[in-house]
């Protein structure tokens, strides 16, 4: 573990190991983990890449600015490039799970390498159980189902539930709003250090800045499942640089709707469906994981 002073003055704390000089790999974990979600792909991936996993703003001991808005989307990403320039880093590929994989959709699509230009610093990406910007806000829109998985978004960005956080820490909102305390699928001291962490206070609500910044919107569940008029999707560009998506099929907080139309957004997609897990496919499913990013760097 080093830290890392990004250029705006942002501080990661970061793991980083293999070769210095040998292809770049940064992870990008999600809520409401840290680096370690991607302990086994960097125990793995170590002996022939330059594994770089920061512990990214808001978590742990990284910096957690005091703003709502320094939590906004563009920030993160920046955090992203700001990293590689502070490690000597030019091309990478980057991989995400949940937020991470949120980010990891942002840094591939700003960042995508043109092959005609030679511009750009992002080779390949790697994201699991995260949805791509635009499908994910047309389910929230017209899927019972992705909404009602996602209702917990709005109890995250309720200030009324601060006091909740307050007497005990993020463990007690995440009991509420999603029951998530249940350890049977996760190393005991794996599962313990998380717990450590949602103890917090301050990372505990920079992490949930995280959402309280994003501009995705999750209506409640008795709005109308319809398109509201005026809406178009976000204006991004397709993804051309080779894209591997990763997806636990037994998630209940993003399921399998979110795969559908994402040859529409990729040019050149791998696809590879985990049976048997869950939203935590990292951990849940490293074998398969493992396997799949291996097959995909191979190409």
């Amino acid at each position: 573990m080093k830290r890392v002073t990004l250029a705006g003055g942002i501080e990661l704390d970061c793991i980083d190991e293999g070769a210095e000089d040998a292809p770049a790999l940064i992870f990008l974990h999600g809520f409401p983990e840290s680096h370690r979600t991607w302990r086994h792909q960097v125990a793995h991936f170590k002996d022939r890449f330059r594994c770089v996993a920061p512990d990214q703003r808001g978590y742990r001991g990284s910096s957690k600015p005091a703003d709502v808005a320094d939590y906004a989307a563009d920030k993160i990403i920046g955090d992203v490039f700001a990293l590689a320039d502070a490690l000597g880093i030019g091309e990478f590929t980057v991989l995400g799970h949940d937020w991470g994989g949120a980010i990891a959709w942002g840094v591939a699509i700003g960042g995508q390498m043109n092959a005609k230009s030679g511009q750009g610093r992002v080779t390949r990406a790697v994201i699991a159980n995260a949805p791509h910007p635009a499908i994910f806000q047309k389910l929230l829109y017209t899927n019972e189902h992705q909404r009602t998985c996602s209702q917990y978004m709005r109890g995250f960005r309720d200030t009324a539930n601060d006091a909740l956080v307050r007497e005990k820490g993020l463990e007690g909102l995440l009991a509420q709003e999603i029951g998530w305390l249940d350890g049977s699928k996760i190393e005991p001291a794996e599962f313990a250090r998380l717990r450590e962490g949602w103890q917090d206070r301050d990372a505990a609500f920079a992490m949930l800045n995280w959402y309280r910044a994003s501009s995705i919107d999750v209506p409640p569940l008795d709005a109308p499942y319809t398109v509201p008029e005026g809406w178009t999707p976000p204006p991004l560009p397709k993804l051309t640089i080779p894209t591997l998506v990763i997806w636990g099929m037994d998630d209940t907080a993003l399921p399998p709707e979110n795969i559908a139309g994402m040859a529409d957004v990729v040019d050149d997609l791998t696809l590879v469906e985990v049976p048997g897990s869950g939203h935590f496919v990292t951990w849940e499913a490293p074998e398969a994981v493992n396997a799949a990013i291996d097959a995909f760097l191979e190409r």
